[in-house]
């Protein structure tokens, strides 16, 4: 189902769906947190993620009131992204999930040393490349 058709309906769910609807959204949300950083900090930090990706999932983050695009007029221009209050509102929404599949994954299964949880960043108070 496309967001298009998911923001049809009224209901909560299906609209929260959309505005979270692909698996870049919760990381980036993740990712800026209560801070705000400059588009190649994001880039940096999400190295998984093309550029193009990343500035089309931020673009419709922005539609969707989750984050703040704070542009500089500077030479070079400086561009920041941070969350809005609906966007700060997710993270203990995504801590738990992030607990809930720790929890319930089957050993040896979808096991990766590079995988890094994100909320180990707000424990060990260091940064996180996902």
């Amino acid at each position: 189902m496309k967001k298009n058709e998911l923001m049809q309906y009224s209901c909560p769910l299906g609209k929260a769906m959309a505005a979270l609807g692909s698996k870049w959204k919760p990381i980036i949300v993740l990712v800026i947190k209560d801070r705000k950083l400059r588009f190649g900090e994001l880039a940096v930090r999400i190295n998984v993620i093309s550029r193009k990706v990343l500035t089309d999932q931020l673009r419709e983050m922005e539609t969707d009131g989750l984050v703040i695009r704070e542009e500089f007029k500077e030479l070079p221009p400086r561009v920041e992204y941070s969350l809005t209050e609906k966007g700060l509102a997710l993270l203990p929404i995504l801590y738990l999930l992030e607990e809930w599949e720790a929890k319930y994954q089957v050993k040896g299964q979808h096991e990766d040393k590079d995988c890094v949880f994100l909320n180990e960043d707000v424990k060990n108070k260091k940064a996180v490349n996902v």
